[in-house]
């Protein structure tokens, strides 16, 4: 076969293909989602992601017949309502909250019976007022809870340290999800004879002084599903490491910002499973019958870095099954 007819052939198939592609989004009417979070932090940007390339996968593609709108309210509730107020007057068809705090502004703005809203990186959206129950919610609020394996995780702290006796948790008091966490966090702390010494930065530039508190008290830090503090993930994290002190997260995106260790679930399988919501919803699904969801599975995540630094030997059994940063 000559040159020519292989080039022939060879952009035959392609315009085969891309007309394959055409016609798969062409069968899609074009849609409307718009989407807001509270703060920058890896876990929920991981979120914001897998969301949109699962939709692509579902067959709607931003930018072809799929409109994204995206708003971040920087940390401040304030901006989360002005956020709210504007999505009612885009008239979406779907709105996605990301995190506990717009996933509230949202549902107090535009109600849970009009426009369908798909929250995720949400600890407790019973406790949140989000939805009445999991399964039987009744509304047009669903989405995606990331109630953190807390149990595991004290459990892995103590396998990690086992002469470990104390652990500082650093925490927003007003972040909803975090002061959710606490009490179980005591309580398996205590089953681990652990103790807890809590620190509770009240804004941003509070936190460098809170991790600084807890040196010389704590035997290791532990950081909950807080949006401020883990938005200052790398700030949290160096400061522990230069003071020898393991620091282990409830959410395994800040392992991969310097983190020492997670037991958890992958922020990215989140935004996945939210996407595959969405686009159920954008098909026709009532949001009504689609049941609150988790993520599907939990692993082990390692900074390999923070390990190293810290000179510590982790079981054969732990490294056989984590993943490594």
């Amino acid at each position: 076969m000559s040159n020519a007819n292989i080039i022939n052939k060879t952009l035959g198939t392609l315009l085969v293909s891309l007309g394959i592609i055409s016609s798969s989004l062409a069968d899609k009417p074009s849609k409307h989602i718009a989407i807001t979070q509270f703060v920058d932090h890896v876990a929920v940007d991981a979120v914001r992601k897998g969301l949109i390339e699962e939709l692509a996968q579902k067959g709607y593609q931003q930018g072809d017949n799929l409109t994204v709108t995206f708003e971040n309210a920087q940390g401040n509730a304030a901006t989360a309502s002005q956020i709210a107020r504007k999505f009612v007057g885009l008239k979406p068809d779907v709105i996605v909250a990301l995190t506990t705090p717009s996933a509230q502004a949202m549902v107090k703005v535009v109600g849970k019976d009009s426009t369908p809203i798909v929250f995720s990186a949400v600890t407790d959206p019973v406790s949140a007022g989000l939805v009445s129950s999991l399964e039987d919610h009744k509304s047009k609020v669903t989405g995606v809870m990331d109630a953190p394996p807390i149990k595991r995780q004290i459990e892995f702290i103590k396998t990690v340290l086992p002469a470990a006796k104390t652990i500082g948790v650093i925490y927003n008091p007003g972040d909803h999800g975090s002061v959710a966490s606490l009490e179980t966090i005591k309580k398996e702390a205590e089953a681990q004879g652990l103790g807890v010494v809590e620190s509770t930065p009240i804004k941003s530039p509070d936190i460098q002084t809170a991790v600084l508190g807890l040196v010389g008290k704590v035997d290791a830090i532990y950081v909950p599903l807080d949006n401020m503090v883990v938005s200052a993930m790398k700030t949290v994290s160096s400061l522990a490491l230069k003071h020898d002190i393991p620091l282990f997260t409830a959410d395994s995106e800040s392992v991969e910002a310097g983190a020492f260790a997670c037991v958890g679930y992958s922020y990215a399988q989140a935004g996945q499973k939210t996407g595959d919501m969405v686009a159920e919803i954008l098909n026709g699904k009532d949001p009504s019958k689609i049941a609150v969801a988790s993520p599907d599975t939990i692993d082990i995540f390692i900074n390999r870095h923070a390990l190293e630094k810290l000179k510590l030997t982790l079981p054969d059994a732990v490294i056989s099954k984590a993943h490594m940063y």
